[in-house]
């Protein structure tokens, strides 16, 4: 039975591919390369524009539906895209899906879906997406739900908070590590410094991911993962800092109320207990995960310090 990793040339897409490959499973990526360019050679790859059209897939077991426009900042700008990317995307992979009958359909959803809620955020708090990038993660598990209801297709969504560590390419520890090998006497901090939010590790990520695959029972289910803490901007910084031994003046770009960018949500942190209840928890706290994930940014660009 194949597995189809959807975005599998992407951030996360590919260490799921990976993981996958390890297992023993029969895995098909399918990416445009838009966002992405990592192709596992023992995986079936597909280059495929799902806004365009989908494959068929025999003997198809899951679904892991990653392809999307992974930025939230140009969500406020490029509408047209993001949706084409974000929601067009989504439909067409469920229809891959139905049509291939799939016995289950993995959605990798966000946490901005929530908006600025009360933290720790649960399952049963309502969504009220402030980016369209929440909004159109939302409209992607309204559809995922519709096809579970109305096809027979046993889903699951996937409200993650900011995933980092690995083989990542964008989030706010890429974007210190580059704005210092610019120029390390300064620091653009986009917001106050002051924003405090959830990171987890990619690897603690696919742990979560291959545990519902195996023991989500519902017809359809949504699920927070995330971490059990949070750190702020400025507390990112200071990690950056220290590993590439460097003591920048900090200067901020604050578009209002202390937030990064329009649809920027200053405060995340969600309340796990519903995934924690089925045997998985994040092995690494917030500051390791972002510790770790500088150490592997790093590594990867064979940085040494001075």
């Amino acid at each position: 039975m194949s597995q189809v990793v959807t975005g599998g040339a992407g951030y996360i897409g590919g260490h799921l591919v990976d993981k996958l490959l390890d297992l023993g499973k029969e895995v098909i990526s399918i990416d445009d390369l838009s966002f992405g360019n990592y192709i596992n050679p023992k995986s079936r790859f597909f280059r495929t524009d799902l806004r365009v059209t989908f494959p068929k897939v025999e003997e198809c077991d899951t679904v892991f539906h990653l392809a999307a426009n992974p930025d939230v900042r140009t969500s406020m700008e490029n509408i047209e895209d993001h949706f084409e990317r974000d929601v067009k995307v989504s439909l067409n992979a469920l229809e891959m899906a139905r049509v291939s009958d799939c016995k289950f359909f993995i959605f990798f959803s966000s946490s901005t879906v929530y908006g600025e809620a009360p933290v720790p955020t649960s399952e049963d708090v309502e969504t009220r997406p402030i980016s369209n990038y929440g909004l159109f993660k939302l409209m992607g598990e309204q559809m995922v739900k519709f096809y579970s209801d109305n096809y027979g297709l046993k889903a699951v969504s996937l409200r993650l908070a900011n995933i980092t560590g690995g083989r990542v390419s964008h989030g706010v520890v890429i974007d210190f590590i580059k704005k210092l090998l610019r120029n390390p006497n300064e620091l653009e901090i986009l917001g106050n410094g002051k924003q405090r939010k959830s990171y987890l590790y990619v690897e603690d990520l696919i742990d979560a991911i291959l545990l519902l695959q195996n023991k989500s029972i519902d017809k359809y289910n949504f699920y927070n993962v995330g971490n059990e803490d949070w750190i702020t901007v400025e507390e990112i910084a200071q990690i950056v800092e220290d590993k590439m031994n460097l003591r920048p003046v900090h200067r901020y770009l604050d578009s209002g109320d202390g937030r990064g960018w329009k649809g920027d949500v200053r405060f995340m942190l969600l309340d796990i207990s519903k995934i924690k209840a089925l045997g998985w928890k994040p092995k690494l706290s917030s500051k390791e995960v972002v510790l770790r994930a500088t150490e592997d940014a790093l590594r990867l660009l064979n940085y040494a310090k001075s």
